[in-house]
């Protein structure tokens, strides 16, 4: 370090991957969409149909591979022989050293050992530059259906209507990894001792390797799949008799989904032995689902038919049932999993939701005020993705209180076919107001509760070696130490999917709309304005990650990436807009210009994990993040506020006046007789209309928009706990200001 001191001058320790990794990768999108209805019977018959097709690419820019895990393994085991770097053996002509640290035991078939030395990091920064995910996907969707009303089946069937459709959605995606490291090609080229064709992972900064070392070791990995979605759906609604109040109003309908997945993964992902990709099975995975639904409304009172202290009042009643059928491919046997057979499960859900809608004045006394509530039971099935039991491996380290030890391990994350449907039991009240004596006034307010069960979440490495839940964890051979006979080392971790989280989280939605019309001031109409102002105030938010634990909360945190039940939870979220519309009737009709504030407030950092110290044995508890080993490292994330324009303009050219156009008649005329009983050929005259062209039907129904977003390209606050990237993706963005131009035809 000489000269530069401990520091070392800032490019001799630390590689400044960010110079190289772009944040936004490049992308390009392209979309066509279409759509088409068509009355047959006037109302009582509509087709329709739509779809649309999309291509989407991006390349997701990569640090240049490290070269973990090892390609050597600790015998009988799927763990790097190295706990740090990989393994070097002796007869490398590279190997700058003549003595090894280490041998790796029954390495040969006549059972001898392999010298090696551990330890040696290296990375392909010139062998090959960043590595690339080059991600391309294809979507198409189509719909098709009929819909109509049946009033000519009689009088009571009036306000009956109809809809039968199906829908057809599939997507299809590609991975190309490219600069990725073969296990396999790694360690033959590391065992090679000719210089022509061996890796040499002792380069320094500016040198690589030979064309033909590089050719062994560095791949370009094919990941593909595909999610396709036919559903098929039947609704009728309308009235069935009346009240004294109103009629009772119902909707019914049926569904079917039938949701298919695939994974295809790299041979080298699937046999584990691809370095800088995650590993894994391929799988595949289909699921039918039958739903029913049927709703309700009673009107127990009305502006037409009330009494004092209940205006208006009417319950709705809904209930929804599905059954679910899906099936699991089978999965190849990879160590220590033994193959596993295709799998199939049932499981079926009943939920009600009630709400209720009570206008207990006339209007004309102190304006219209509204007050609501519901109760609703939810669930939601597992995505498909997380019931397949095809596992995907990670590398992880932890505290290990049988071996009082903090070491390196193998860690599977595997699907669980028998997981069930999350479930949540919400409910919610609250008011809307428009005063009588401020016109153009709405101001609403509704507090909300949701309690989330059965969570299908990851039981977590930590929990998995602290429980030493039985089938889960797999160690190597006991050892005497100190005279006493200890458990071996962990060497591998399976963490499967279960229903086990719950969270709860409770909080205030409200909302002010102010409506300014010109024409109330007696001179003329110039336009409206729209004032509006919404957000949420997040009260509580609590979070249980096992059955035996305690919730702690959550509230104003950020939440770690790879926690999937939420993003991040500031307390306060808020927006608000001004918008222009033009004076009806007028060329400024079709002006549409506004602009809108966000506004996100301070947060709590990851201070769970920036309080932490590695290793230590005392952790801080989630109920109290900022209670760890070093408290001064805690911190907030500070507030951020963007501003965003927009403008539109849609023509809307007033229609010509009708052409007088010769009519067809089967004598190209009509005789007609005169007073004086005389017969004249007379030329009819029609009022149809050619079909429009030119420019002004073109113009007609366009709509130009202009629009900026974040206006003074205000960064993202910084997040220490976003080790990535260093911002909030779940609630931030790094585009900074970014404008468009839109334009949309309707015909």
């Amino acid at each position: 370090m000489g000269t530069y001191g401990y520091k070392g001058g800032g490019d001799y320790f630390f590689y400044n991957f960010a110079a190289v990794t772009p944040a936004l990768p490049p992308a390009d999108r392209q979309s066509f969409y279409g759509s088409f209805t068509r009355d047959l019977c006037d109302k009582y018959l509509t087709v329709f149909a739509d779809f649309k097709c999309v291509r989407s690419f991006f390349d997701a820019s990569l640090a240049p591979v490290p070269f973990i895990p090892d390609p050597f393994k600790t015998p009988d085991t799927s763990v790097g022989f190295s706990p740090r770097g990989i393994s070097v053996p002796i007869q490398n002509p590279f190997n700058p050293f003549t003595v090894a640290d280490a041998t790796i035991p029954n390495f040969f078939p006549d059972g001898s050992g392999l010298p090696v030395t551990t330890g040696v990091l290296f990375r392909g920064i010139n062998d090959t530059g960043p590595r690339h995910e080059k991600f391309t996907y294809w979507d198409q969707l189509f719909d098709v259906g009929m819909r109509g009303e049946m009033g000519e089946f009689g009088d009571y069937f009036k306000t009956w209507n109809w809809e039968l459709g199906f829908r057809y959605s599939r997507n299809e995606g590609q991975d190309l990894a490219v600069n990725e490291a073969s296990q396999i090609g790694l360690r033959d080229a590391l065992l090679d001792t000719n210089p022509a064709t061996a890796f040499d992972p002792f380069l320094n900064f500016n040198a690589h390797n030979t064309k033909a070392a590089r050719q062994r070791v560095y791949v370009t990995l094919h990941n593909s799949g595909e999610y396709e979605l036919p559903v098929g759906y039947v609704t009728v609604n309308g009235d069935l008799f009346k009240l004294p109040a109103g009629p009772i109003s119902f909707a019914i309908g049926g569904e079917y989904d039938a949701p298919r997945w695939t994974r295809d993964r790299d041979a080298l992902n699937t046999t584990f032995q691809s370095i800088g990709s995650t590993d894994g099975g391929s799988a595949r995975v289909n699921r039918d689902v039958w739903s029913i639904y049927q709703e309700v409304r009673v009107p127990f009172t009305s502006p037409t038919w009330n009494f004092p202290g209940s205006y208006s009042f009417e319950v709705d009643f809904a209930e929804r049932e599905e059954w679910y059928s899906q099936n699991t491919s089978a999965v190849l046997a990879s160590s220590p999993f033994p193959f596993q057979p295709a799998a199939h499960s049932q499981y079926n859900a009943q939920k009600p939701k009630v709400s209720v809608r009570w206008q207990p004045l006339d209007p004309k006394y102190i304006g219209a005020l509204t007050l609501r509530g519901s109760y609703t039971e939810a669930f939601h099935a597992p995505a498909l993705s997380e019931i397949s039991p095809a596992s995907s491996q990670d590398f992880a380290g932890a505290f290990d209180r049988f071996t009082n030890q903090f070491y390196p391990f193998e860690v599977r994350v595997i699907g669980n076919p028998n997981l069930q449907p999350e479930v949540a039991y919400e409910w919610s009240y609250g008011a809307v107001y428009s005063p009588k004596w401020i016109k153009g006034l709405t101001l609403s307010a509704d507090w909300w509760h949701i309690d989330t069960r059965s969570i299908a979440s990851l039981l977590g490495t930590q929990f998995v070696i602290e429980h030493d839940v039985p089938g889960l964890v797999f160690r190597g051979p006991p050892r005497i130490v100190n005279g006493k006979l200890v458990p071996g080392l962990i060497f591998l971790v399976i963490d499967p999917n279960e229903n086990l989280t719950g969270a709860i989280f409770e909080g205030l939605d409200y909302e002010a709309i102010y409506i300014l019309d010109s024409s109330i001031f007696g001179h003329g109409d110039f336009g409206r304005l729209t004032a509006t102002l919404n957000g949420t105030w997040l009260s509580r938010a609590e979070l249980q990650i096992a059955p035996d634990t305690k919730r702690f909360g959550i509230a104003g945190e950020v939440i770690p990436p790879g926690f999937t039940l939420t993003g991040s939870l500031p307390w306060n979220r808020a927006n608000f807009s001004l918008f222009y519309d033009g004076p009806a009737d007028t060329w400024l009709a079709g002006l549409d210009a506004g602009a809108v504030v966000h506004y996100t407030g301070q947060y709590e950092d990851d201070n769970l994990s920036l309080s932490s110290a590695f290793g230590s044995l005392v952790p801080p508890k989630p109920q109290t993040p900022r209670s760890g080993p070093l408290p001064w490292r805690a911190r907030k994330v500070r507030e951020w506020i963007t501003l965003d324009l927009i403008a539109s303009y849609t023509f809307n050219l007033p229609p010509r006046a009708p052409a007088e156009v010769p009519g067809l008649a089967k004598d190209s005329g009509k005789n007609v007789k005169l007073k004086e009983d005389k017969e004249k050929n007379v030329m009819p005259v029609s009022t149809a209309e050619y079909n429009p062209c030119g420019w002004r039907a073109w113009l007609n129904n366009t709509t130009i928009s202009l629009g900026m977003q974040n206006v003074f390209d205000e960064d993202p606050p910084f997040v220490a706990g976003a080790f990535e990237n260093g911002y909030d993706e779940s609630l931030a963005t790094i585009k900074g200001r970014f404008w468009y131009v839109q334009l949309k035809k309707r015909f």
